[in-house]
């Protein structure tokens, strides 16, 4: 998706529509803003029992596929998908505190964004802003 002359609202409903049925729907990951200026991406995923490890707590395969998810749509947001496509090529999450259940959000920002590569940070927080896990992603923007 390429974000010249799209609307916020446009590109997000786009993002929370992209590719039918996808395991971010699964997780009910829930995409609400987008800063075009400062090139972020926000998201919220609500923490249930269905995402949890055996004791009680949000599995961290579950912030990955939260911040996997941002880092790959942030990428896949700002470069011309007619011609390219942003693909992950490494992931790293660190997990620092742990979650039972409301909510949690996630805001994707790139540290670098190259012409082939774009490697991003997404913060996890939970309801009261405390960091919940904290991930670097890196993308490569290959030809279609």
């Amino acid at each position: 998706m390429y974000t010249k002359d799209k609307t916020k609202e446009e590109i997000l409903a786009f993002i929370n529509n992209w590719g039918g049925e996808t395991f971010a729907k699964t997780l009910e990951i829930q995409f609400t803003d987008i800063d075009l200026e400062n090139e972020t991406l926000t998201a919220t995923m609500p923490v249930l029992p269905r995402i949890h490890q055996p004791f009680g707590i949000m599995h961290g395969g579950a912030s990955c596929v939260l911040a996997e998810t941002m880092g790959s749509s942030l990428s896949n947001i700002f470069i011309d998908g007619e011609k390219y496509y942003g693909v992950g090529t490494n992931i790293n999450t660190n997990h620092l505190r742990s979650k039972k259940d409301g909510l949690v959000t996630a805001v994707a920002r790139f540290i670098r964004k190259g012409r082939s590569m774009h490697v991003s940070e997404i913060e996890i927080r939970d309801e009261k802003d405390q960091l919940v896990s904290h991930t670097t992603m890196t993308n490569t923007i290959i030809n279609r």
